[in-house]
Order: C-alpha cells, then structure tokens, then sequence
C-alpha cells in the first residue's frame, strides 16, 4: 500500500520530500499523435477540493446527483481510516468519525479545516475506499472558502487516458497516463478487482494513500491511489502482485496502482444518502446483509 505515515517516518520522509518537485504533464509525441492530443485538450489540474489528513490524502468529492445543500463527502482509501485498517470481506457503515480534514485551495494552501460527522461507507475488499460524511455542505464550504468539490466520474477509465495523482498530503501531482487494467490485484489478506495500473511516471510513495485520480481530459475523479510494489516481492503488504483471468501472477517491482471509483454514485441516492441496495450498486455490503 502507498502507507499511510505515522510518527518518525513521516517526519523523515516529509524531509525527503522538499528536495521533490511537482511532477510536469508529459509532451505529447509529434505527428499523428500530437494532433490526437489537441482533440483532447487537456484540463490544467490542481490542489482545489483537495484535503490533507493526518497520514493520508483525499479529497471532497461530489455525486453527480449531488445538491449544494447536501452534506459534503470526503473520500480516501480505506487503509487510511482512523479506527484501523479494515479486515478482508469487512465492510464498515455508518461509523461515527470526528476526523478533520485540511481543505487546500488550487495552489495546496490550507484554507480551513472540514470535519467529519461518520464513515458513510469503509472498506478494502474489492476496492479500497473510505466515503466520510461531513457537517459542513458543499454550499457552506463553497461560501466559506471559494472550494468547489471534485465530481466522481461514472464511466470506466479508458487505457491510455492521461491522469494526474493529486496528493493534499505532499501537496505534490503525480502527473501519468493509465497503463492497463488489472483483473485481481492481491496484496497480503486483500484482493482488489478492476485495479488501475499506472505508467511509470507516477512514483507514488506512502502518503499519497487516498489521492484523487483525476482525469485530465474529463477533470473528474476516475479511481483513488492505493498501492505500489515496493520491494519486487510476491503478494505481500506493500508488494501487490497482478493475477490475471487465467490466475497467472505476476510481479512488477515499482509500478503503482489505483482503484476505479465510477460505480461509487449508483450507491448514493438522493441527499448523499448510500444505498447499497441501490440499482446497480456493486459495492460490497457487510456481512449478514444480503445482495
């Protein structure tokens, strides 16, 4: 997993950081390519509705469906989640949370602090996601600091699409293109399904957990940054490994991955109330709650 940082190590790897500059979006490729690129211009991403946390990033994210006056949503991986990270097949609901978020402006200032009312929805299997409702609306937080929330994406990312890694975090944009899509994505006692693989540019590091991944075509949210193979081992925590449809595994030391979030609003009705029994709605569920 791209860890969350606790106590020295974040202290000394915050230090590493200031020698890092932010990431710049690559050229596009001369010819027939360039051309390509100019049919889909890209838009310029930055830190707006973005949040730190205290070992993680994420950031204020809205449904499609979702009202000004609803209470705004705040999303990160579900290793980040304050109460520990959740079991395989453990699904969480409905948690009472006081977490605070740092609110950054386009420019990764912090502007105020949003607080959390409850963990809507948490849970790393299948994906790897923590949804957390706050007390403040999105109209409040557009009043009171000129933020506007990033929109999650309801299609399927496309291979090949040009992305940036938004870390409130660092306050650092991992800026790559979307190598490939992974079946099953293991790592220690979880599985992910559908897992975003990333080009090599995006050298994602423990911190960056939770990240918006937005595409810079559409600006919407398409996946949130989770993991990376770290030391080439096979499967294990922070060395996720790829399984293919026929169950080949395969290792790939430094690459780095995300989960797709565009089926996250079909388990968000009206009022940014989930529901998982919604239409279409594949989130798993918690245990004893049927399909």
């Amino acid at each position: 997993m791209n860890r969350p940082l606790v106590g020295t190590l974040a202290t000394a790897v915050l230090g590493a950081a200031a020698l890092v500059g932010t990431v710049t979006t690559a050229q596009a490729a001369p010819g027939a390519a360039a051309s390509h690129h100019a049919q889909h211009k890209t838009k310029a991403v930055d830190f707006a509705g973005t949040v730190a946390l205290s070992n993680c990033s994420g950031s204020v994210v809205r449904m499609p469906t979702s009202q000004p006056n609803d209470p705004a949503l705040v999303m990160s991986n579900g290793h980040c989640l304050e109460s520990g990270m959740p079991g395989a097949g453990e699904v969480i609901v409905d948690q009472p949370s006081r977490r605070s978020f740092t609110l950054l402006d386009k420019s990764a200032r912090g502007v105020g602090t949003i607080r959390a009312t409850k963990v809507a929805y948490a849970t790393m299997t299948d994906t790897d996601v923590t949804i957390y409702q706050t007390g403040s609306t999105y109209a409040q937080i557009e009043q009171k600091y000129g933020i506007k929330p990033l929109e999650l994406a309801t299609e399927h990312p496309a291979k090949g699409a040009g992305i940036s890694v938004v870390s409130g975090y660092w306050k650092k944009i991992y800026t790559c293109s979307i190598d490939g899509f992974v079946p099953t994505l293991k790592e220690g006692d979880w599985t992910w399904k559908d897992s975003v693989r990333y080009t090599p540019e995006c050298k994602t590091i423990g911190g960056t957990s939770g990240s918006p991944v937005v595409d810079t075509t559409t600006g919407k949210v398409a996946a949130i940054n989770n993991t990376g193979n770290e030391d080439g081992e096979k499967c294990t925590v922070n060395n996720p490994c790829e399984v293919d449809e026929n169950g080949n595994v395969t290792v790939h030391q430094g690459t780095n991955y995300a989960e797709e979030t565009y089926g996250i609003p079909k388990c968000f009705g009206a009022g940014n109330k989930l529901d998982l029994s919604a239409a279409g709605c594949a989130l798993p569920k918690p245990a004893g709650v049927r399909r």
